[in-house]
């Protein structure tokens, strides 16, 4: 992994490349380069990774478009004096750097990129999914002659613009379902001149811009494709016809084939497949490797692995086996920009995980807030690295944290690492707090590898931790801490149900935890993900389970791109599931429902409650005003998911 690549020219200290990922930390307004994107990048290249793929700039200009729509552009040569900048900040660190350029095609529509949608066919879109619909439902302009040759050009002129703003290396993005991957699959290119029918009409866009390229560039500037090596959808590309398109793109230049999976914006006819690029945390690690594998086996160009590749001991591993030639690392980085450098210096307990929990990329495809970014659930720092760099505090304190939950111990951590003194208190006999239960349903392993980085953090920080204890305003008075910062989550909703007090009615937690017997025929009251998950835990045990939501669909507080996994997974499952249901009585041996003014008696054993959760702030109450600083954290201020807990976590420990 440590080993230098030559690619052509252009020499790359190790074989750990970041993919392009948007940030959204470009401005809305006309330089685009921020303060705020070169810190972000800097942050990365002085981690040690070894080159640096920014993220996807769109070869047309800027034009009037949503506020929230903050990505690169590399339309103009006014771009160039801006990107250069980017270019300087990642050599200082001796990272090569690279962009990725793309046209989106049909995947946004003109409301929010300004420009219009188009294909190689004019076949429909259904990009964002929003309660089982999709909202937006595109049909893209069907592209002429002249225009594809304008385009052409217009991806030419960009890579020139790219070389002179100094950047090593340049990735045109042909993959992901974005415009010249469309003309790639017979799944959305129906056209039937020579740029459809057999794979030579299909990849002649791709062929011309590599040839128009070569001649703005000459041949030894290095160039890259990213292409999907599988689009996971039937009627859609594989590996088997992939590896002729990767053979014609070397062909045609390209020096690397940087191999990802998926193509979005596609779905199967039940609504329920969804061919992400971004695997989260339910598919296995490493999933698209076997891709470039692949494709290295057709080619002579150097390869690039990608796919929820988050750990480098898989990294070498793949580098080892001859899967690949580099690995791609993006989300990982996201977490912990300085995993190289640990990973070189044999630190790998201190790399900050990866979960895959994909709220990054929820962050990305809400075009809503303009001052939003991408946010990392177990990094607060990522895109404030500036604001958020840890400095000694001017005052060490005592500092007592109550509550051993994510939290709890970021906020621990960051005390510690400022330089006071910390003592946490937990009220079980392990940490994790709520975590302990979220790993407790399928595809959720990966949750135990923040709960343990964050408790060997604190441990080699010298936080002191007691477990098994209940703070009191008593131990308070003991410590006598400067600060508080309670962590101590949340409780149950006990909805006011007639029958709720009954022996077959347990708590979702109740369930994880295995307190309770759950029998054989089960309903699960409220389809959030807490109930959905416990579903499908049930459900894998081959309980015969039923989900009554209120709502018109379930599922809602899942991020957009977990979402369709869990609803195929209920589904496969045989987990029954009743919308717009209200519960009106638990009965002896069932319960009594509501569905659209339709009564119905539905016959369970077992009746679980997710139904919500309240903060647990008994513990404030008691010392509010009794301390000389006291704060809340976590699911005591609100019940929501990890990012909001280790960011607030984070926010308290940089300041007390």
């Amino acid at each position: 992994m440590f080993t230098p690549f030559k690619i052509r020219d252009v020499e790359v200290k190790n074989r750990i490349v970041m993919p392009p990922m948007r940030t959204d930390l470009a401005s809305v307004n006309d330089d685009m380069v921020t303060e705020r994107l070169i810190d972000y990048y800097a942050e990365r290249a002085k981690g040690g990774v070894g080159l640096i793929i920014v993220e996807h700039a769109e070869i047309l200009p800027l034009v009037r478009r949503a506020k929230a729509w903050k990505p690169l552009y590399i339309g103009e040569d006014k771009r160039i004096p801006q990107l250069n900048r980017l270019v300087k900040a990642i050599h200082e660190h001796g990272t090569k750097a690279a962009i990725q350029l793309l046209h989106w095609g049909r995947v946004f529509p003109r409301e929010v990129t300004g420009h219009k949608t188009v294909a190689p066919s004019a076949i429909s879109a259904s990009p964002f999914y929003h309660l089982d619909t999709p909202v937006l439902d595109v049909i893209p302009k069907e592209l002429s002659i002249e225009e594809i040759n304008n385009l052409v050009e217009k991806f030419a002129a960009g890579v020139r613009r790219v070389k002179e703003a100094g950047f090593d290396l340049v990735e045109l993005h042909f993959g992901h379902g974005y415009l010249v991957h469309l003309f790639f699959s017979p799944y959305t290119n129906k056209r039937t001149d020579e740029y459809g029918g057999d794979i030579e009409g299909r990849t002649r866009f791709a062929c011309q811009i590599l040839k128009r390229v070569r001649e703005k560039v000459g041949e030894n500037y290095p160039v890259s494709v990213r292409i999907s090596g599988d689009e996971l959808l039937e009627g859609g590309l594989t590996l088997k016809e992939t590896k002729i398109i990767a053979q014609i793109l070397e062909d045609a230049g390209a020096d690397i084939i940087h191999v990802s999976a998926g193509a979005y914006p596609s779905q199967g006819d039940n609504h329920l497949v969804w061919a992400t690029s971004t695997p989260p945390m339910a598919f296995p690690r490493g999933c698209f490797v076997h891709l470039a594998e692949g494709i290295k086996k057709a080619v002579s160009v150097p390869v690039i692995a990608a796919g929820r590749i988050n750990d480098p001991v898989l990294a070498e591993k793949i580098l080892v086996e001859g899967k690949a030639d580099l690995v791609s690392m993006g989300r990982a980085l996201y977490a912990d920009p300085e995993l190289p450098r640990k990973a070189a210096e044999g630190r790998l307990e201190d790399i900050r995980p990866c979960i895959a929990c994909n709220r990054c990329i929820d962050y990305l495809m809400t075009f809503i807030d303009p001052a939003s970014y991408v946010k990392c659930s177990v990094n607060a720092a990522s895109g404030k690295e500036k604001e958020y760099r840890i400095k000694p505090a001017g005052s060490p304190k005592r500092v007592l944290v109550v509550g051993g939950g994510p939290a709890g111990m970021e906020a621990a951590r960051v005390a510690a690492l400022r330089g006071h003194k910390v003592f946490l208190h937990e009220k079980s006999n392990k940490l994790g707090g709520a975590l302990n239960l979220a790993i407790i349903p399928p595809h959720k392993d990966e949750i135990t590898n923040l709960i343990n980085y964050l408790s060997r953090q604190i441990t080699k920080l010298g936080v002191e931790v007691t477990l098994e204890s209940e703070v009191t305003f008593e131990l308070v008075n003991r410590i006598k801490p400067d600060a508080v910062i309670i962590a101590s989550g949340a409780i149950p909703v006990i909805p006011e149900i007639p029958g709720v007090e009954r022996d077959s009615v347990v708590t979702a937690l109740d369930v994880l935890e295995g307190r309770k017997e759950v029998k054989d025929k089960v309903v699960v009251i409220g389809g959030g993900l807490v109930g959905c998950e416990t579903a499908e835990f049930l459900a894998e045990e081959g309980k015969d389970v039923r989900i009554v939501e209120m709502l018109n669909s379930i599922a809602n507080d899942v991020g957009q791109n977990v979402r369709p996994f869990l609803m195929q997974r209920l589904f496969k499952k045989g987990v029954k599931i009743l919308t717009k249901s209200r519960v009106e009585k638990i009965l002896d041996k069932g319960i009594s429902i509501n569905k659209e003014g339709q009564k119905q008696i539905i016959e369970v054993d077992t009746i679980i409650l997710a139904v919500g959760m309240i903060p647990n702030k008994k513990l404030f109450a008691e010392l509010e005003n009794k301390v000389p600083e006291v704060y809340l954290a976590g699911d005591c201020v609100n019940p929501r998911r990890i990012l909001e807990a280790v960011h607030e976590g984070f926010n308290l420990g940089f300041k007390v």
